[in-house]
């Protein structure tokens, strides 16, 4: 899904220093110069709202379905409804609000996207930089010896946390599967193997994602107030979304979705958009059963969650494969018409929107239910023709390489790096001249890629146009130099440029352009009746104290809340 490098020699000369350093102030905002703009914007439209309801009438609700579809655009949404006006999709929009410039936090991936949206802090106050990353207090995984091991590790999120990451269940043991994949455990944590886990120094255990979060979650909060909750998502490492106590999903589904599908199908199920159709469709089920008062297998009875939903992936893949199922993916020419995968890919969704409007209709919960649809994050380029594929590994090895020539005897500068269309990079050496230094080598040297048609294609400075190196990274996150998690090298990726090897690929997400952060915002109410637009800038952060307000609860119960001073959406 993503490059992801480690250099074991570097790693084991990585000095830290707390575990849970640094917090955030402040947003990320990709574009310093408009930052001031768009957060006046964002604060004129809350404070005139701030003493009104975030109902359509003022009105709470009793439930609060969040849909997060990975990949879509506000314009994707805005061509849809324009093209399919009696579509679920436009049910939601002609029943709600729509925010129509909402952005999503830097890095636009989909571990601080959906940790933003539920506990509603960036990435400098949840600790949360990508699902891949690189911590400089803790220990490598495995480790046993934590009085003479040098701290630097990796945190790896992902399917690699998995007891079996080829396995649907991650490694349950489920027979029959995938037909049986709804019986799979709702309390998916028990299916990280501790091995690979990352070590805490000071306890010399695996720390699991839940501890790894610095802020608690809105499912925290709903427990609290008595509130049943559910979700649904990609790997068991997100049960990170139960917060620091460890407890705060009652139904927690995630079916690993970089297993091994089944036949006619070849790889896992990201390689065929039909696979992921498939995929994605066990956990439309199991929000279906929620709504109907079962659990998510739809075996056992449990109340309909408060706070309750699930993330959608065909969209991604639609927009990331060249082809697929016979068809063409991403966007037609121009970037702005999907092409005939993902226009597919796009009335699955809406199908399964209409499937929950149903459910609820039926379970008479229509009216006592809010639905919120956004995306973690959207995906770049939709153009095209802008697109250019670069391998990073030779940008990494040159860098390496300059490094231990100015420096006879040194291990390799980059420890780790998670590049898709940002680069981010930690380093052995982590002081700022050494980051200064990266810095230099990245903007003095171009690199070599390929285009949408895998002709060669030559980028300037690394194909980046602005790259943060030490302190300035601690800045642009509003966090502290004394946080071990930050990168030492922030690159905000040229349009169009994608980090990767290969031509599987014509997208990818996790940078600061348009395209990666420019996701939808609906807000659906139970009574509302009309469509209504709130067009000043906000970000999918604001989703957090929302629901919580919209289900009659305190948003600064909320951390990350109280830390950002994160408003609920403006009136709607």
């Amino acid at each position: 899904m993503k490059t992801a490098k480690k250099n074991g020699l570097a790693t084991a000369a990585v000095l830290g220093a707390v575990l849970m350093a640094g917090s955030a102030v402040a947003p990320a905002i990709a574009d310093d110069a408009s930052r001031g703009q768009e957060v006046q914007d964002v604060q004129g439209q809350q404070e005139s709202d701030s003493n009104k309801g975030q109902g359509g009438q003022g009105e709470t609700s009793k439930h609060v379905l969040l849909l997060s579809v990975d990949g879509l655009h506000q314009k994707d949404l805005d061509l849809y409804v324009k093209n399919h006006p009696t579509s679920a999709l436009a049910s939601l929009v002609n029943h709600g609000t729509s925010y129509t410039h909402a952005q999503t936090p830097v890095p636009s991936d989909s571990f601080p996207g959906m940790v933003g949206q539920l506990t509603g802090g960036n990435p400098g106050t949840t600790g949360v930089y990508y699902d891949d990353t690189f911590n400089r207090a803790l220990l490598p995984a495995g480790t046993t010896d934590c009085k003479n091991t040098a701290p630097g590790a990796e945190v790896a999120f992902t399917e690699a946390a998995d007891k079996d990451q080829n396995a649907l269940d991650a490694g349950q043991g489920l027979a029959g599967l995938p037909a049986s994949i709804l019986n799979m455990t709702g309390q998916p944590g028990a299916l990280l193997d501790p091995a690979a886990l990352p070590v805490d120094p000071a306890t010399c255990k695996p720390v699991y994602p839940h501890q790894y979060l610095k802020v608690n979650t809105v499912f925290e909060v709903a427990k609290s107030s008595g509130l049943t909750t559910a979700w649904s998502d990609k790997h068991p490492a997100y049960e990170i979304l139960n917060g620091p106590s460890g407890k705060g999903l009652d139904d927690l589904f995630t079916p690993e979705i970089n297993s091994i599908a089944p036949a006619p199908f070849n790889g896992d199920w990201t390689k065929d958009n039909a696979a992921t159709q498939q995929y994605d469709g066990y956990k439309v089920q199991a929000v279906v059963n929620e709504i109907d008062g079962k659990d998510h297998s739809g075996t056992k009875t449990a109340a309909v969650p408060g706070i309750f939903g699930m993330n959608f992936q065909a969209v991604s893949t639609a927009q990331k494969l060249p082809t697929s199922d016979g068809l063409t993916g991403g966007y037609l020419q121009g970037g702005t018409v999907p092409g005939p995968l993902l226009s597919k890919a796009l009335d699955f969704v809406n199908a399964s929107v209409g499937k929950f409007e149903s459910a609820l209709a039926a379970s008479g919960h229509a009216k006592d239910t809010t639905v919120i649809l956004s995306a973690k994050h959207g995906q770049s380029p939709m153009d095209s023709s802008t697109l250019t594929r670069v391998p990073d590994s030779a940008i990494i090895d040159g860098l390496n390489a300059a490094w231990k020539s100015a420096h006879p005897g040194s291990a390799d500068l980059v420890a780790f790096s998670t590049d898709d269309d940002i680069m981010q990079l930690w380093l052995s050496d982590h002081s700022q001249a050494a980051a200064q230094f990266a810095k230099d080598y990245l903007a003095g040297h171009s690199a070599a890629g390929n285009d949408v048609n895998g002709a060669a294609k030559t980028v300037a400075t690394s194909g980046l146009s602005k790259i943060y190196a030490g302190s300035e990274v601690a800045n642009y996150f509003g966090t502290q130099t004394s946080d071990a998690r930050y990168p030492d090298i922030l690159g905000i990726a040229q349009t169009g440029v994608v980090y990767t090897g290969g031509k599987a690929k014509i997208a990818e997400h996790g940078g600061a352009s348009a395209d990666d952060r420019d996701v939808p915002l609906v807000v659906s109410g139970a009574n509302d009746e009309h469509a209504r637009t709130v067009t000043s800038t906000v970000e999918t952060t604001q989703i957090a104290p929302t629901i919580l307000k919209t289900l009659g609860l305190d948003p600064n119960k909320l951390q990350a809340v109280q830390i950002e001073g994160t408003k609920a959406l403006p009136e709607r």
